[in-house]
């Protein structure tokens, strides 16, 4: 016993933990094993590496993006630039329609989404002169382009980020100048027939082909969207027939679009972060293209069976183009930050309410 007590005692001395005497394992008195220390380091470490459940659950979602850029009542003060993809993307240096011109009216103006690059607007104000001095057309009475610093909308599309995009409707514009009430309350006309795939004639004139070729013609101008219907109709008008009939296949069927028509151009010089569409090629989308749109529409795809599919969160800043970060920033006064003598007088108030 002597002999243990004399071993154990050397290895206090020497600073060996966990030292053996003898053949028995005998750990020293008050020391861990080296195993027993390594996992309660770990243990410890761990715990101030990993965040708290509760800490985490603290953390709010990011704000959507569409909230962001709908609250921007006025453009960023930098060089004219469409950033990202029309559905995906933001706008610098727009430039505003005026609400009123020799030609056309801007409508919904409590929306404030007038705005657009400078050449889109250029060219909205170039076809509306044209087609009035042209083509029998009163004037243009113009929609939806974009927000003044772009992005996603509050409401409505999904394009029309980038400057690119505008909505004219085909209605023509009377001749006298719309109310505010009358801009905001106004409807469009649907130029459908009773039965979706075709065009109502009442309404519908050969003003309205050249209206549509006028503006496809454009070299700018990379696509007009409009109802399969339109479409129909624009394939079996005279204007088709003729030999320059190249415009046709800019001409575009897509699921709505049947009392206005939409207006995308290519990105503009100067907009190097800006991200093109394929171009629409050849074909006049006269033949298989328009009979597979006209079969949809007579028999619309039915949902799947089961419940329907959770919504897409909403997009975020942090999921755009870098840019739109600064554009979103561009002449926005930094966040006021209270000095300790306001920070206190709200509760020297409180108190004395509360007495």
């Amino acid at each position: 016993m002597r002999y243990f007590n004399t071993i154990a005692a050397l290895a206090c001395l020497t600073g060996i933990p966990a030292l053996v005497a003898a053949q028995g394992a005998i750990p020293v008195l008050g020391q861990a094993t080296s195993t027993e220390t390594i996992q309660i380091a770990k243990k410890a470490d761990a715990k101030k590496k990993a965040p708290s459940k509760a800490k985490a659950a603290k953390q709010p979602p990011p704000t959507p993006a569409k909230q962001l850029f709908g609250a921007a009542k006025s453009p960023a003060a930098m060089a004219a630039r469409s950033i990202g993809f029309y559905a995906k993307g933001c706008l610098a240096g727009a430039k505003a329609l005026p609400i009123d011109g020799p030609a056309w009216q801007a409508m919904r103006l409590s929306r404030n989404r007038n705005w657009g690059h400078p050449e889109l607007i250029a060219l909205v104000e170039k076809l509306a002169v044209e087609a009035k001095a042209h083509d029998g057309w009163p004037g243009l009475l113009v929609g939806d382009i974009s927000q003044p610093r772009g992005g996603p909308m509050l409401t409505g599309h999904a394009s029309h980020q980038v400057g690119l995009d505008a909505d004219v409707w085909l209605t023509p514009m009377p001749n006298r100048r719309l109310s505010e009430k009358e801009r905001e309350e106004l409807s469009a006309t649907s130029m459908l027939a009773a039965d979706r795939v075709s065009v109502n004639p009442d309404v519908w004139t050969d003003a309205h082909v050249r209206l549509l070729k006028r503006v496809a013609s454009y070299k700018q101008v990379e696509r007009v969207l409009v109802h399969p219907a339109i479409k129909k109709a624009i394939c079996t008008s005279a204007a088709a027939k003729q030999p320059d009939h190249a415009w046709l296949s800019k001409i575009r069927p897509i699921w709505g679009h049947y009392y206005h028509f939409h207006i995308r151009i290519a990105c503009p010089k100067g907009s190097a972060n800006c991200q093109a569409q394929p171009s629409v090629g050849p074909e006049d989308g006269c033949g298989a293209e328009l009979d597979r749109w006209l079969a949809l529409i007579k028999n619309p795809p039915k949902p799947a069976p089961g419940p329907p599919a959770p919504e897409k969160a909403p997009i975020t800043l942090a999921q755009l183009p870098p840019d739109c970060g600064s554009v979103l920033a561009s002449g926005q006064p930094p966040p006021a930050k209270e000095t300790p003598a306001k920070q206190a007088a709200p509760a020297a108030k409180k108190a004395t309410v509360t007495k």
